[in-house]
C-alpha cells in the first residue's frame, strides 16, 4: 500500500539520453505509479507514488541514470499520497 509521494526536479544532462525510459521501467520494477516528464528548462520532473523504502531505493537509480545521462542535482519533496496514478507514464 503506498504511504508516500515523493515529488523530484532533477537537473544534469537528463534529457535526449534515454532518463525517462530508464525512470519509466525502474518504477514499474518497483511498483510505483506517478509520472516522469520533460520540463522545458532541461530538467526532469518525476512523481512517484508508493511504499517509502521503495521509493528510496528508485531515488537511488534516478541519481545514477542510464549511462549516457548525468545527474548534477536532484531535489526532493516529499509528501502523502493522492492515489491519482494508475500505473507510471512519461509525460
Amino acid at each position: 500500500m503506498a504511504d508516500a509521494r515523493a515529488h523530484l526536479l532533477i537537473d544534469g544532462l537528463v534529457q535526449g539520453v534515454g532518463y525517462r525510459y530508464f525512470a519509466i521501467r525502474k518504477a514499474s520494477t518497483y511498483g510505483l505509479t506517478g509520472f516522469a516528464k520533460n520540463l522545458i528548462d532541461g530538467r526532469v520532473e518525476i512523481v512517484a507514488e508508493g511504499e517509502r523504502g521503495l521509493i528510496e531505493e528508485f531515488i537511488k537509480d534516478l541519481r545514477r541514470g542510464p549511462i549516457s545521462a548525468q545527474v548534477t542535482d536532484m531535489r526532493i519533496e516529499w509528501d502523502k499520497p493522492t492515489f491519482e496514478f494508475e500505473g507510471f507514464q512519461g509525460l
